[in-house]
């Protein structure tokens, strides 16, 4: 099928001249391309060349087919000669032997070169493979006839290094094989470990061979020349070099950790030294071996310290190890360095330094929160006055040296990260210095007390990433220091008071973030309820009578209000939570938590006067209303007029306002929930009430809203009203109703609403035009 014209701005004559041009064109290149590959097929057929199959077959390229072919010939081969060196050679004589190895030998390690000059590689390649192994075979073979006596291990060791300078030495005779290099290459890893073995070499002593063996593969990729470019060699060599490399490591510091003195422990000490200087000096030349460098500067800490840790304690060795690992950050700056050698040192010593500071930070951790103990007995004065209480006497100094090595990395990189560590590990150093040694609970307190504005002060002063950190560190330990003091009443107040101060004069005079300050306004506010709390205990007042002095620190805020300045939201939102908090407390007597109801609406009122504060007055309302309430419950009072009235004089009185501040807004919106809050309560009251005179008040009541509605043309009052007092009367007559639907004969009542729809349906129309103005005369209402 013709494809279908495209579409083309150019007439049909110029297209079919400009098809023909590019016919010819394509013509003259295939003619030129024949007449190359005709002159390329007399030559010697290229290595691996095989012609190219159309698209679309599924099978097999020749190459894959062929390399197929030759691998499963060379194991075909391989299986032989073991077969025969295993199973056949014990029927033979020992010319018979020497003869048939020494021709299989020969016969497979010369076969390539005759293979490589006719082109055929890949056949090459396997033969040559059969050869190698032919050589492994008569390694084995001269063992087990003339060497029998010789201990395995120590031959095999022989044998692979001789194995390997045999297979490295035929490499260059045939160039053009890979198999080769690398199989020397992975048999030259064998003499040296196995050699230690047969010595009988101890773990140091066989680390020692791994690392000389790390070493060579080290300098054969580093030094020999070409060895990088070519894969087959470096690929075998890196990867050795890395497994060795990192056994001997950990035989090193498995023999550092184990010994039980500093001179058990210098023979590890030494070869994890060489590791060291092995890792730089390979980072030293090669530019991505930043890991490398990594592993030899963290051996040549932990040789440094491994004699010196025998003799310490834990917490004192990590000391150690910190102070060994300082100098290396110092490579940061080191320009001279190599780039890889620069990033690994400083990377080791930054590890250090996070491992030392995370095992110092977890009995700081768990000293501090075993503080929180004191809140199942407060004021019990059970924490000892002296004794060794807390975390050990070098953790603090682990977390001083970690945040100073920190603050000087802050220095010199320009990054938040190493100045927010800084102060964190500084002030958790400091802040946990006075535990370890027995000192009196106040000398404590007081030095954590200045630890903690001490860090205060630098929240405020600062950048935002150190001063946010010395922030938070501001505020965990208040409250740590805080929950400790309960411990004691003089601690307590002495406490509470100096905490609280602090964290007023921080919002309110010091210059610094806004965070920082606003955190200081909420943690001054709830200290000064704290310290109210803690004078309503020392006077033994019951926990729900707490709630009233408790109420004077929010009603301090309110009355400060506009005073407050850049903090005063903050202050206002915990002056919220302390109120909240007070109603809490006054929960559990109703009576009390009415008062406190009314209170708190007093002092939301206060706010409310303040134009900026307007939205406090409906919380003051509601607040009214549930102290009216729970007063009444508290009474028994049942009737529902007593709990809805209050609520209907606040909503009437809040949207009378409205509506004189907004004319457009509808009675509904402004009247309807308050009338509606004690219509439809009392309505329903009146429904089941037997008596005569609530009926007889609502009922009042709704003339009274109607007629009010009717004179200030209001929708909402109108209709409820009216609607109330119909219900209203449609209850007071419904037993006369029912006395004169009884006494009417059956068939009058079916006659009647008969007769009333014939009237309506005949007077249809005149009642749709009545309805329809009635409609428009009350939309005409507000």
């Amino acid at each position: 099928m013709a494809p279908p014209p495209p579409n083309t701005p150019l007439p049909p004559a110029q297209e079919l001249a400009l098809i023909d041009r590019e016919l010819a064109q394509l013509d003259a290149r295939r003619t030129y391309l024949l007449a190359r590959r005709a002159w390329l097929l007399r030559l010697p057929v290229a290595p691996g060349w095989a012609p190219v199959a159309p698209a679309g077959p599924k099978d097999a390229s020749a190459p894959s087919a062929q390399n197929v072919l030759l691998i499963l010939g060379a194991v075909l081969l391989a299986v032989a000669a073991l077969a025969f060196t295993l199973v056949s050679w014990g029927a033979m004589g020992i010319a018979g032997r020497s003869a048939v190895l020494v021709v299989l030998t020969v016969a497979a390690l010369g076969a390539p070169a005759l293979l490589l000059r006719r082109g055929l590689r890949s056949t090459a390649e396997s033969v040559a493979a059969v050869g190698l192994l032919l050589t492994v075979l008569d390694a084995y073979a001269l063992y087990a006839v003339a060497l029998p006596e010789v201990d395995g291990t120590a031959y095999a060791a022989g044998a692979s290094a001789v194995l390997a300078a045999l297979w490295a030495g035929y490499a260059p005779l045939l160039g053009k094989l890979v198999v080769p290099l690398p199989a020397a290459v992975v048999t030259a890893q064998l003499p040296l470990p196995l050699a230690a073995l047969a010595a009988g070499a101890d773990p140091v002593g066989f680390g020692w061979a791994l690392l000389a063996t790390a070493a060579l593969d080290a300098a054969l990729v580093l030094l020999v020349p070409g060895a990088r470019s070519r894969g087959p060699v470096c690929g075998p060599a890196v990867a050795s070099g890395a497994v060795w490399g990192a056994g001997a490591l950990l035989i090193g510091l498995s023999g550092s950790v184990q010994a039980g003195s500093a001179a058990a422990a210098l023979d590890p000490s030494l070869l994890l030294a060489a590791c060291a200087a092995l890792g730089v000096a390979v980072a030293w030349r090669e530019p991505s071996a930043t890991a490398v460098a990594v592993a030899g500067a963290l051996s040549g800490v932990a040789a440094l310290g491994g004699p010196a840790r025998p003799a310490l304690s834990r917490d004192w060795a990590v000391v150690v190890f910190l102070v060994l690992a300082l100098p290396l950050l110092a490579a940061v700056r080191a320009n001279a360095l190599p780039a890889a050698v620069r990033r690994g040192l400083a990377l080791a010593g930054a590890g250090v330094a996070a491992l030392a500071a995370l095992s110092a930070l977890l009995p700081a951790a768990g000293s501090l929160g075993a503080r929180f103990g004191v809140l199942r007995e407060v004021w019990a004065a059970t924490t000892p006055p002296e004794g060794p209480y807390g975390p050990g006497t070098a953790v603090p100094l682990t977390l001083v040296v970690a945040a100073g090595a920190a603050w000087w990395l802050a220095r010199v990189l320009p990054r938040p990260e190493p100045g927010v560590i800084a102060v964190a590990l500084g002030w958790a150093g400091l802040f946990v210095a006075p535990m370890p040694y027995g000192l009196p609970v106040a000398v404590v307190l007081g030095a954590q007390l200045t630890v903690t504005a001490a860090a205060g002060v630098f929240a405020l002063k600062a950048a935002r990433g150190p001063g946010y950190a010395a922030a938070v560190c501001t505020a965990v330990g208040a409250l740590n220091l805080s929950v400790s003091a309960l411990d004691g009443r003089t601690a307590t107040f002495a406490v509470f008071v100096l905490v609280g101060a602090g964290c007023a004069a921080g919002a309110a005079y010091a210059p610094g973030a806004q965070p920082t300050r606003a955190g200081g306004a909420v943690l001054a506010v709830g200290y000064a309820a704290a310290t109210v709390a803690a004078l309503c205990a020392l006077q033994g007042l019951a926990v729900s009578w707490w709630a009233l002095p408790v109420l004077a620190v929010p009603a301090a805020v309110v009355a400060l209000g506009p005073r407050l300045g850049r903090v005063r939201i903050p202050a206002e939102v915990a002056a919220a939570a302390v109120g909240a908090a007070a109603l809490l407390l006054a929960a559990a007597e109703l009576p009390l938590l009415a008062l406190v109801c009314a209170l708190v609406g007093v002092i939301c009122a206060g706010g409310a006067v303040r134009a900026d504060r307007r939205g406090l007055g409906p919380a003051a309302g509601v607040l009214f209303v549930a102290a009216t309430w729970i007063r009444l419950w508290v009474s028994g009072v049942a009737a529902p007029e007593a709990y809805t009235l209050p609520v209907t004089v606040l909503a009437l009185a809040v949207g009378f306002l409205r509506r004189r501040g907004d004319g457009r807004a509808s009675s509904w919106t402004a009247y309807g929930p308050g009338l509606a809050a004690t219509l439809l309560p009392s309505l329903i009251a009146a429904w089941g009430d037997p008596h005569w005179l609530r009926p007889l008040l609502l009922g009042l009541a709704a003339l009274a809203v109607t007629l009010l509605g009717a004179h200030r043309r209001l929708q909402a009052p109108l209709l409820l009203g009216g609607g109330a007092l119909a219900a209203v009367a449609l209850h007071e007559l419904a037993p006369y109703v029912v006395q004169v639907v009884d006494a009417l004969p059956r068939w009058l009542p079916p006659a009647l609403a008969g007769l009333l729809l014939l009237v309506v349906g005949a007077t249809y129309e005149k009642r749709l035009r009545d309805a329809r103005r009635l409609r428009a005369a009350l939309g005409r209402l507000g």
